[in-house]
């Protein structure tokens, strides 16, 4: 194995990615109020009511004892024990609607009392058995980009919360080109990652809307699904091993690439949030970094046609390596940006690049010039046959170049006074029509009958796929009990169809009680088992995950 990245430029102090903004998504110098269009399609379906958040709040004082903090000092240096307001703030809960909802109304009662930044495996095992000796909450932090509640601890019966932060951890510890392999620290960021690996030509390929802030760490304990998941899989699909540091002990795990040692126990800690064990490496399978990309638009005449494309697709074994398909009504939204479809004269678009009515796909393809070609000329005889009708590239490549923007309109959207949330969920093909429709109809029942539900595929497999919705409906009032009691409605809807709670953005504490009834009383006391045995002084992430 080559053993890469030992120098200070493989593993830099200080984050290399901005900070994303306490009360809103990413970085602070992207936010943007609403463009001048959007604003006028805003208030002609909700009307206008400006709610800015509260100015510089601050997070209450820490109520962990300082003197307990002397012993992390010696393990981690002094200046990397930090209780200082500002860190402190930076590192309150995560960035779903109801975390920005607290936040942007001056509720920073979650803060932790310390952020603890350990420089390797070893500073946080010591970090992890301080905090079982003095039973101290500990909140392993990544990239910050939980839309689940998952970085809110619960306090009871311990001294305190400590933030792990695994910001320094940025190594690109090992390559095995012949393998195909690279082992990554935990607090490499999206881009990080990506950089370090396209330096030795190599690729993750994990592209999740958080990929710009979301760290390798957050991607194997949530069990992320990026955008290019047809081509490249899920990220739990492409870890062959890792490293933890439990209350118990070091674990190292994945000696191989398949065996039959019994169950999988990289699937424990996988999605396991940070409640069984903190992960401290993540040995991952690569690939050559594309020589080639090319993304193109698709018309179907409904929503039902495209996913009967996408499961044709699919159980032919002939996916592009993304592949994702808008409902008529995000597709409507989609064409009312003036960046978002543009005329290149292709085959089957309207004057104006358009199609009329119907719903949008992209397809994209990366690899080789000639493997390009060769699932470009498969995929689309298939489409062509199913009735599709091809737009050309301009589609594609306006939602590549905007792929990571959809969160920062979210917070100009609360600015104006319109909640928008996101949910997603996965079922069997067959069952997909019906879930579909009860999950808008909860919504709709919900919020009235001028929220605005859009629902896009992409994340597609042989048996089935995943639903993704996004809300947007006039905040009034009370907007956090008005999106609990909506999202509440909705996971109900996803669960009495059959489906999954969750397909992606894992369980934090916002899914807990609908994760009890997803797995069932025997499955409830299992995770309660593992946890007693990973963590038997309940110090990890307390409160996240067990039901």
């Amino acid at each position: 194995m080559t053993t890469t990245g030992a120098g200070p430029a493989a593993a830099p102090e200080r984050p290399t990615v901005p900070e994303m903004h306490p009360q809103r998504w990413g970085d602070p110098a992207r936010a943007t109020a609403l463009p001048e269009a959007t604003a006028g399609l805003v208030e002609l379906a909700f009307g206008h009511h400006e709610t800015p958040a509260v100015a510089d709040p601050r997070p209450p004082a820490p109520r962990l004892d300082p003197g307990l903090l002397d012993d992390l000092r010696a393990v981690v240096g002094e200046a990397h024990v930090l209780c200082d307001d500002a860190t402190r703030r930076l590192r309150t809960r995560g960035k779903s609607t109801p975390d920005l909802l607290r936040a942007r109304a001056g509720d920073l009662s979650d803060a932790p009392d310390a952020v603890v930044r350990p420089g390797d495996h070893d500073e946080v095992q010591a970090v992890l058995d301080w905090a079982v000796e003095h039973r101290v909450a500990l909140v392993p932090f990544g990239g910050g980009t939980s839309v689940t509640g998952g970085l809110v601890a619960r306090r009871d019966g311990l001294a305190g919360v400590v933030s792990l932060d695994l910001v320094r951890m940025k190594r690109l510890v090992a390559l095995d080109p012949v393998s195909r392999t690279a082992t990554l620290e935990p607090g490499l960021r999206g881009p990080e990652a990506e950089a370090l690996l396209a330096a030795e030509g190599f690729t993750l390929g994990h592209f999740p809307q958080s990929f710009e802030f979301a760290s390798i760490g957050g991607f194997a304990a949530t069990r992320s699904s990026g955008q290019s998941s047809a081509g490249y899989g899920r990220f739990d699909a492409m870890v062959v091993g890792l490293t933890a540091a439990t209350p118990r002990g070091r674990l190292d795990l994945g000696s191989s690439p398949a065996n039959a040692a019994g169950p999988d126990l990289r699937q424990l800690l996988l999605g396991s949030e940070g409640a069984l064990g903190v992960v401290t490496a993540v040995t991952v399978r690569v690939r050559p970094v594309p020589e080639e990309k090319a993304y193109e638009g698709w018309h179907w005449p409904s929503f039902e046609a495209g996913q009967t494309a996408m499961r044709t697709l699919a159980q032919a074994g002939q996916l592009p390596t993304v592949l994702r398909l808008s409902d008529e009504h995000e597709t409507v939204l989609n064409l009312a940006r003036p960046d978002a479809i543009g005329a290149d004269g292709s085959e089957g678009a309207d004057g104006d690049g358009a199609p009329g009515g119907g719903c949008l796909m992209i397809t994209g393809y990366e690899g080789t010039p000639a493997a390009v070609a060769r699932r470009r000329d498969e995929v689309t005889e298939v489409l062509t046959a199913l009735g599709g009708r091809r737009l050309g590239t301009d589609p594609g490549e306006a939602w590549t170049h905007g792929r990571f923007d959809a969160p920062y309109l979210r917070d100009s959207m609360l600015d104006a006074g319109v909640l928008v949330e996101t949910m997603e969920t996965a079922t069997f093909w067959s069952r997909v029509p019906a879930l579909y429709a009860a999950v808008r109809a909860a919504l709709v029942a919900s919020l009235g009958e001028q929220a605005i539900v859009l629902c896009h595929v992409s994340h597609v497999y042989e048996t089935g796929c995943s639903l993704y919705f996004t809300v947007a409906a006039p905040a009034g009032d009370a907007p956090l009990e008005r999106w609990l009691a909506a999202k509440s409605a909705a996971s109900d809807a996803m669960l009495d169809q059959g489906a999954t709670i969750t397909h992606h953005h894992a369980v934090g504490t916002d899914h807990k009680p609908w994760l009890a009834r997803e797995v069932g009383p025997v499955g409830v006391e299992l995770l309660r088992a593992l946890k007693a045995a990973a963590d038997p002084t309940g110090v990890l992430n307390p409160g996240v995950l067990v039901p």
